[in-house]
């Protein structure tokens, strides 16, 4: 559900905008086909969106599996978190590599490796996951509860109880179906 949201901050932005290339609600992909992932790419300033060649299919493949991952990932209570967790490890050995340290300064950081392309955005996503995870920043980084939409959006709530992209839309389908199961108990008064 596309919503006035403001962007998750940090690096966490382009993790949420990986994730939100799916508009399950409007049927539309961002990474469906290679024009679409290379204009998505460009609109981000992406690493390997002006490479010579248009993502292939093999490429997108391996983005559209990130993507979901990531999203299997924050749903924390997930059946398939388990899975993605592995996918997202193998991933990422593949093309952070260790954190490294530069000369001169304290603190470490992940390089990605990943080069341009589909691999180069999955390094940045990826490293920008784990270093907010590394900094306890990840947690407000939700996927919303209605498994028809699963748009991913940063929680600005004081509680960090948000569960809904949007009340106005998911929030509100979730308490009419409520409403609705409720006054179709047995007993209740209709």
């Amino acid at each position: 559900m596309v919503d006035a949201r403001p962007p998750a901050p940090g690096g966490l932005e382009l993790v949420e905008a990986l994730c939100n290339t799916a508009e399950l609600l409007r049927g539309r992909d961002a990474l469906g086909d290679a024009a679409a992932a290379r204009a998505w790419m460009r609109e981000r300033r992406l690493p390997g969106a002006d490479a010579p060649r248009d993502p292939g299919e093999e490429d997108l493949e391996r983005l559209r599996r990130l993507r979901e991952a990531v999203r299997d990932h924050l749903e924390a209570h997930s059946a398939r978190a388990a899975d993605a967790r592995a996918h997202l490890s193998s991933e990422a050995r593949r093309l952070l590599g260790p954190p490294r340290w530069s000369p001169g300064s304290d603190t470490a950081r992940l390089a990605p490796e990943g080069g341009a392309g589909a691999d180069g955005v999955a390094a940045a996503v990826l490293a920008a996951l784990a270093a907010a995870e590394l900094a306890g920043a990840r947690a407000r980084l939700k996927v919303c509860a209605a498994p028809e939409c699963r748009w991913v959006f940063y929680d600005r709530s004081p509680a960090n109880s948000g569960s809904w992209c949007s009340m106005a839309v998911c929030g509100a389908r979730h308490k009419m179906r409520s409403y609705r199961s409720r006054r179709n108990e047995p007993g209740s008064a209709s």
